[in-house]
């Protein structure tokens, strides 16, 4: 039966066996021939699997090159070795708190020292050696992060893994969605999923990501992302056709209202969906709890019956709960994709953001098609009490807060 085992840990056995029988030079030696058989990284990764530090493993490459080592009054020799137990101490010998101290600057709330001097500062590795040096310890950067190495540290970026308080019905909800969306869709009915994207800068911006350019010739854009009056910024809308994997981007112009976010859904139905679905009656629509399509905006659900005056159809509304956009599914299967496609492209004009947009294609199947909504969403509209009782609403038993329905008062215009 054969074992595979990597490069760094058969140096690191072969050494545990060898370096009992073997003098001071000859470990050095013999780390410094398998760093030349490894090649390029070779020093480093002889260094972790036998211990010894890079300067001693670089020092036998020396050495086995031809240019022995010279010691002051002696040629240093195979025969000579140093004393068990000689040369110079390791600092946590010299310094039994060494490793405490350090772990109190790097972790000073959970290391019982709120008042720590580095509390609020970014802790690299050359501002830890600066405070350890005026606590009295002498002490480079490599030194702090070999150090930080053996109290099982390493460099870490945040990660997004709490979502704050979560609402106690957020699984039922979930189950309530899928139930519902299963239902429209064993029924030939449309379900769509909706929500607005990120607004975007529309000019000569650094847009994130890389794309693939002559070597030395980086795409030249502005150095500041102060917005450009005569362009202003895109708001693109998404619906997104959960069984047909299909998509509608309303790239609009001005502010991202409820009477935007409707709209993005009418002209979704005009373009693409009245086509799709010929004998619809019902529309079910997926979208967030907050935004310009939230479950408490009037404006919404006003906007909502105008839609389904003019199209005939009842539309029904499930809102994820609050904190969950991210499950949305238009998130993931459209908008995610969208964003890859342009990554690194500055969005220069509408046209070519709007060109990007509908070039979005998955393996998948993913078909977008989008449109420049050039009209007026003014904010802070009001909708009065008596304008709202209009609405034919029907409130779901189960948390009728976010899952609703609105009957069209006539047939479709």
């Amino acid at each position: 039966m054969v074992f595979f085992m990597d490069t760094e840990h058969l140096l690191s056995e072969r050494f545990k066996r060898l370096r009992p029988h073997l003098g001071e030079n000859q470990v050095r030696l013999l780390a410094a021939a398998e760093a030349s058989v490894l090649g390029r990284g070779g020093v480093t990764t002889v260094s972790r699997a036998t211990g010894l530090s890079r300067t001693t493993v670089t020092a036998g490459c020396t050495e086995l090159a031809g240019a022995p080592l010279q010691v002051p009054g002696e040629q240093r020799s195979a025969r000579r070795q140093r004393r068990t137990g000689g040369g110079r101490k390791a600092l946590t010998a010299k310094h039994p708190r060494l490793k405490d101290d350090l772990e109190t600057l790097v972790e000073p709330v959970t290391r019982g020292d709120p008042e720590s001097p580095l509390r609020w500062t970014c802790k690299s590795t050359r501002v830890l050696a600066r405070e350890l040096g005026s606590m009295g310890y002498r002490v480079s950067h490599v030194t702090v992060a070999a150090l930080l190495e053996e109290l099982e540290y390493s460099l870490q970026a945040n990660r997004k893994t709490r979502e704050g308080t979560s609402h106690p019905d957020r699984d039922a909800q979930f189950s309530h969605i899928s139930e519902t969306v299963r239902q429209f869709q064993c029924k030939g009915q449309p379900v769509i999923s909706v929500d607005t994207k990120k607004k975007e800068l529309i000019g000569n911006f650094k847009n994130g990501g890389r794309e693939w350019r002559p070597q030395g010739c980086p795409e030249q854009v502005r150095v500041h992302d102060f917005m450009i009056p005569a362009l202003g910024k895109a708001t693109p809308y998404g619906v997104y056709d959960l069984a047909r994997n299909e998509g509608w981007v309303n790239v609009g112009t001005d502010h991202d209202t409820a009477a935007f976010a409707v709209e993005s859904i009418r002209r979704w139905w005009s373009a693409m969906g009245c086509e799709a679905y010929p004998r619809a009656r019902h529309l079910l629509v997926t979208a967030d709890s907050g935004g310009s399509n939230g479950a408490r905006i009037r404006l919404w659900k006003t906007e909502l019956q105008r839609l389904a005056d003019e199209t005939g159809l009842a539309i029904s509304v499930c809102h994820f709960p609050p904190g969950t956009s991210k499950w949305n599914k238009i998130e993931h299967r459209m908008f995610a994709h969208i964003s890859m496609n342009w990554r690194g492209k500055p969005l220069v004009s509408h046209e070519v953001l709007l060109q990007l947009i509908a070039a979005t294609t998955t393996t998948r199947g993913l078909k977008v098609r989008c449109a420049l909504d050039t009209n007026t969403y003014p904010k802070g509209v009001k909708v009065p009490p008596a304008l709202l009782k209009e609405v034919r609403l029907t409130l779901r038993r189960f948390h009728g807060d976010w899952n609703y329905t609105i009957r069209p008062n006539r047939g479709p215009k």
